[in-house]
């Protein structure tokens, strides 16, 4: 059976989108097929996060139309041959998209594969609620900023009136900065977890390794052996319902000595 998940957050600008792109890239290193389906449409960046933007013929609005099927529709990542994304249009709008068309859209992929992301549009209208049409879990996207977390509670307070069990629900605090805790408007994470009361999934550090990742269209994920392949592998194994010490993240998004002195030295 497939894992569904939707990935949102209240606030734009969380890194939600990074971070699907990477967890999907890790559950491809374990072994499972993955689509990432991206439904912001209109406003469409995960296929410029995973280097495919070159690459698209058709859309999930292809789909809806019925000019394809959702597995024509697909295009097959250049680094991984289980990771696939499912593109969203650049010259439709959300409100062409209905929560029946996402239900359908994502009925025909589970068939192909073992997990599906659902890349959500920040934000609570019609497209937060296409995407979470179709999907079992949730995963909340917040970074440790009053702001964010704020947004991020009313998300949650939108999820429980769904049919998405409160179990279901997860939370990952992206560009967490330790030596910024209880600083300038930012939380610590006890704080983040005690305001969204769900459970904590993954810790991702503000890293420049993400973003360069990004902007060459590879996800960070895919280095192996190093610290962000490990983390976001730990998140994937977590989704699924393994025994992760959540204390091994707090680790790798600690900054050590070596990386303080580095970024003093740039200063």
């Amino acid at each position: 059976m497939s894992l569904v998940f939707v990935v949102t957050s209240g606030k734009g600008g969380v890194g939600k989108t990074t971070v699907t792109a990477n967890l999907g890239a890790a559950f491809s290193n374990i072994g499972k097929k993955v689509c990432l389906l991206d439904a912001d449409i209109g406003l469409k960046n995960l296929d410029v996060v995973l280097g495919l933007e070159n690459r698209i013929v058709y859309t999930v609005m292809d789909v809806v139309s019925g000019r394809v099927g959702a597995v024509d529709a697909l295009v097959r990542h250049k680094t991984s041959r289980n990771l696939f994304l499912m593109p969203a249009s650049q010259i439709a709008t959300k409100e062409m998209m209905t929560s029946e068309d996402m239900v359908n859209v994502v009925g025909q992929l589970k068939k192909e594969f073992d997990v599906i992301l659902i890349d959500s549009p920040a934000g609570i209208e019609s497209g937060f609620r296409n995407s979470i049409a179709a999907a079992d879990s949730a995963i909340v996207i917040t970074n440790p900023e009053y702001t964010a977390v704020s947004d991020a509670d009313r998300v949650m307070g939108l999820l429980e009136k769904t049919h998405i069990k409160i179990d279901n629900i997860s939370l990952i605090l992206n560009k967490y900065r330790d030596n910024m805790s209880n600083k300038r408007g930012m939380l610590s994470i006890d704080d983040v977890v005690k305001t969204l009361a769900i459970p904590l999934s993954g810790i991702v550090p503000d890293s420049e390794d993400i973003v360069v990742g990004s902007n060459r269209g590879v996800p960070v994920a895919f280095e192996g052996k190093t610290d962000m392949n490990r983390l976001f592998t730990n998140i994937a194994k977590r989704l699924m319902g393994h025994k992760v010490p959540i204390n091994e993240d707090y680790r790798m998004a600690k900054p050590s000595f070596w990386k303080l002195f580095k970024s003093m030295f740039r200063a």
